[in-house]
């Protein structure tokens, strides 16, 4: 079965200047956001795209060409196996994509190109091998992304429909669960385990058709490591971290949302953290509009937990406090520019999507996180994400 094609994003109002070299993408866009967003095509394979400034040209394997033909029309679309059959004794055995795409240059008479940062090394030696004369310049390939068109802002309010569906299916399952001995929860008579609960997240967000991230379903002194998944029985009067971020299969954006719950009753120093997060989060919101440095929202955010009384540092060879970033943009990648953090380097811009997730870990009482995402825009932000936060359910 094809992959699914991806919904074009607007950008007849493009930020990006005309850039004086071609620029050069080689990658399969079910893994390179800015070839996804170049194309529109998701690709499992890697496949060239080169832009040039009279036309845009694309090489991928037979199965595809029909496919890239339809729907990106305004490209030259070739076909890999024609160009291998150019390469004459250089392709002989195995040629590597660069040798297509060094014969692609050579034909075109491009001899300097701008790449990705993460463009592979050894693509670039291969290209060199048929276009010896080849050099690369590393460039930012769409900084236009971070600032996202209605058409993109419709596919994130459409994947955190589904993401809103599968944090609501697990924290459900723990609602449900009774107390049984020793603090255990318990579901029709059997321990209630974190892979049990990430195993109907992952399973409703993929019958509403998102592709399940490593679901995070952390119980107690677990959560207090922010990307531990978590593992085991869980436990009443505990906080459980429950962070949702799948990918939809037919457009490629992202959800996020985190909340944390308890079944049955917090604890004061708990519910202390948890008030002071969702304090934290009002803060960030309020903080949140067009022209601001996103370091100077974290700065607010870090300030606020100082001031409570939470302290962050190392105790015990473990971080505790709040020691990662506000949040971040959501699109095409679950983590893409601006960063809401101390050493950001972004000032944001109207129509910036990014997450506001504020946490507080210290074992012993265990994590709090709280995560919605939020559309910048206008004199500050909206939300993009709905759904309750309750502490004890």
């Amino acid at each position: 079965m094809p992959p699914a094609t991806h919904p074009r994003p607007n950008r007849q109002n493009s930020s990006l200047p005309a850039q004086p070299n071609a620029l050069l993408i080689i990658a399969d866009s079910e893994r390179d956001a800015d070839l996804l967003y170049a194309t529109g095509l998701l690709v499992p394979d890697p496949f060239i795209f080169l832009r040039t400034e009279d036309a845009v040209h694309l090489v991928l394997n037979d199965l595809e060409i029909d496919r890239a033909a339809r729907d990106c029309p305004e490209a030259i679309v070739h076909s890999g196996s024609q160009l291998r059959s150019c390469l004459g004794p250089a392709g002989a055995g195995a040629p590597k994509i660069g040798h297509l795409a060094g014969l692609l240059l050579a034909d075109l008479r491009i001899n300097q190109v701008n790449v990705p940062q993460t463009f592979p090394l050894g693509v670039a030696n291969a290209i060199q091998e048929i276009a010896p004369e080849t050099t690369f310049v590393t460039v930012d390939p769409f900084p236009e992304r971070r600032v996202k068109s209605g058409q993109e802002i419709g596919c994130l309010k459409e994947i955190l429909r589904i993401t809103q569906e599968g944090l609501a299916a697990g924290i459900s399952l723990i609602r449900d669960a009774t107390i049984g001995r020793e603090e255990v929860l318990i579901r029709q008579g059997s321990p209630l385990t974190a892979e049990c609960v990430r195993g109907v997240i992952d399973s409703t967000v993929a019958s509403l058709g998102a592709l399940p991230g490593h679901t995070i379903v952390a119980c107690g002194d677990q959560g207090c490591d922010p990307h531990e998944r978590g593992h085991g029985t869980l436990k009443a009067h505990r906080p459980i971290i429950v962070d949702v971020f799948p990918r939809s299969v037919a457009t490629g954006y992202h959800g996020d949302l985190t909340r944390t719950v308890v079944k049955g009753r917090a604890s004061e120093a708990l519910q202390r953290l948890h008030q002071a997060v969702k304090e934290a989060q009002t803060i960030a919101f309020e903080a949140l509009r067009p022209g601001v440095e996103a370091r100077e929202v974290h700065r607010n955010v870090a300030n606020h937990f100082r001031d409570q009384g939470f302290e962050t540092g190392r105790r015990n060879d473990h971080m505790q406090g709040f020691f990662h970033g506000t949040g971040h943009g959501l699109g095409l990648e679950l983590h893409e520019a601006p960063a809401i953090g101390k050493n950001s380097p972004d000032r944001l811009q109207s129509g910036n999507v990014v997450t506001v997730e504020p946490g507080l870990y210290y074992p012993g009482i265990g994590g709090v996180r709280i995560e919605d995402v939020v559309l910048i825009g206008g004199n500050g932000s909206s939300k993009l994400s709905f759904c309750e936060q309750p502490l004890e359910i």
